[in-house]
């Protein structure tokens, strides 16, 4: 029988404040940089709840960027795992931006990422399951499946183009526009 854990029991919280190097040109948040974050608060969430030393991104379904983060904001990022496969784990998360001045507290963000957790051998190892408890766990849970099974079919969708894409660079391919503007070039 395999073990199961509350969401809760992955729970990971980080606050950081806004630099200006984290700024583009429109004064927010780089979308980069609030990926980069949740990607390292999803692994925290997904190593937390399987207890394996390596888990690895298999993939971001979405990032919503609601409401745009400001460098008077502080940036907090809540991560946990919303659903289970059996050897795979969604985790959700949340930005709340806070206006340091103001208190005001915005959603900023929300986003799904799924994990693999790893053996020694660096091979697919189960997860627990999860048994959500608060009104949140338990919608992100039984929608859930539903993200699964658009994940299994985008992927599916993305290898079949795979075979498609082609891997020679653009010069080596003999096109005569690409050639007519190398020689214009010259």
């Amino acid at each position: 029988m395999s073990e199961i854990k509350r969401p809760k029991e992955s729970l990971i919280v980080n606050t950081d404040q806004v630099m200006i190097n984290d700024l583009n040109n429109y004064n927010t948040l780089f979308g980069g940089v609030l990926m980069k974050k949740l990607d390292n608060n999803a692994t925290l969430s997904a190593r937390r709840h399987s207890r394996v030393k390596e888990c690895v991104t298999a993939s971001t379904d979405s990032i919503d960027f609601l409401y745009p983060i400001t460098q008077s904001d502080s940036v907090c990022v809540e991560s946990f795992v919303s659903y289970t496969g059996s050897k795979s784990m969604e985790i959700f998360c949340k930005v709340i931006a806070e206006d340091m001045i103001s208190g005001e507290r915005r959603m900023a963000a929300t986003a799904f990422l799924t994990f693999v957790a790893l053996d020694e051998d660096k091979k697919p190892t189960k997860v627990p399951e999860i048994s959500p408890e608060t009104e949140e766990e338990q919608f992100l849970y039984k929608s859930g499946k539903e993200r699964a099974e658009t994940r299994r079919i985008r992927r599916k969708h993305s290898k079949e183009l795979t075979k498609m894409i082609q891997l020679e660079k653009p010069w080596e391919k003999g096109d005569l526009i690409y050639d007519d503007y190398v020689s214009g070039i010259k």
